[in-house]
């Protein structure tokens, strides 16, 4: 199993059909000028998205995807503060590795795979950041970075935003870039309005109640996998932080 990013000038090079076909579903997506996130249609557009192919959900997968997580985040901790150095990362599953028929399974296994990254996170937890999803200061952390995640699947009818094709991903960005490009300032919000309402015209209904801003009070976790009516959630995180 190969390790380590594959740029996406790179992709050609895998010779793994399933790459090629998710690969193919996500550039649909984001060339698409009506797909609502801005950066993520200007990150493909410059070929700065970075990959790693997982070909299955358990204990092999986990660490090759960790491998690939870790070599992302080294990557990230490099960043001049430009948006065309801002590298999003995507991650796609094997068909096999997923069995989901409803936008519950995905999210289901997604927080199951981001658990098992927490397992192996090889830094501690990053001072300032809870350690309790429930809390608005938390966010997902992995080799002493704060991230954010987006979780996108098949089942998504409703918030086709959170729909990239036939195989499950995870879109992950380190969390301070939102909170440069859409943080909670002026222009912040102003950028944060115009994709919530790009959103709202792509999915052809009001953007989730889930979404927030970090530092605003908002939940991250919820944001990372948006279900599909709008309505408060009641449920909790799947998430646990793993006392060492």
């Amino acid at each position: 199993m190969r390790t380590g990013l594959i740029s996406q000038a790179d992709l050609g090079e895998t010779g793994r059909e399933w790459h090629q076909a998710a690969f193919e579903d996500i550039r649909t997506r984001l060339t698409d000028p009506g797909f609502p996130c801005v950066f993520s249609r200007n990150a493909f557009r410059k070929q700065l998205v970075k990959f790693v192919f997982v070909e299955d959900g358990e204990e092999e997968g986990i660490r090759h995807l960790g491998a690939g997580l870790r070599e992302y985040v080294e990557l990230s901790r490099e960043w001049d503060g430009a948006l065309d150095t801002a590298y999003p990362l995507v991650v796609a599953f094997a068909p096999d590795a997923v069995d989901a028929h409803s936008v519950e399974d995905y999210h289901a296994f997604g927080w199951k795979i981001l658990q098992g990254l927490h397992r192996i996170d090889p830094a501690p937890w990053p001072e300032g950041v809870d350690r309790d999803p429930h809390s608005a200061s938390w966010s997902m952390c992995f080799n002493g970075m704060p991230l954010f995640i987006n979780m996108s699947n098949p089942a998504h009818q409703v918030r086709r935003s959170r729909n990239l094709g036939r195989h499950f991903v995870l879109v992950v960005n380190p969390r301070e870039r939102f909170d440069v490009f859409a943080g909670d300032t002026p222009s912040g919000r102003k950028v944060r309005s115009n994709i919530r309402n790009r959103i709202a015209r792509y999915d052809g209904t009001p953007h989730s109640l889930q979404l927030g801003s970090y530092g605003a009070g908002a939940l991250e976790w919820t944001q990372y996998g948006l279900i599909e009516d709008n309505v408060e959630r009641a449920d909790k995180c799947p998430f646990a932080f793993r006392e060492s």
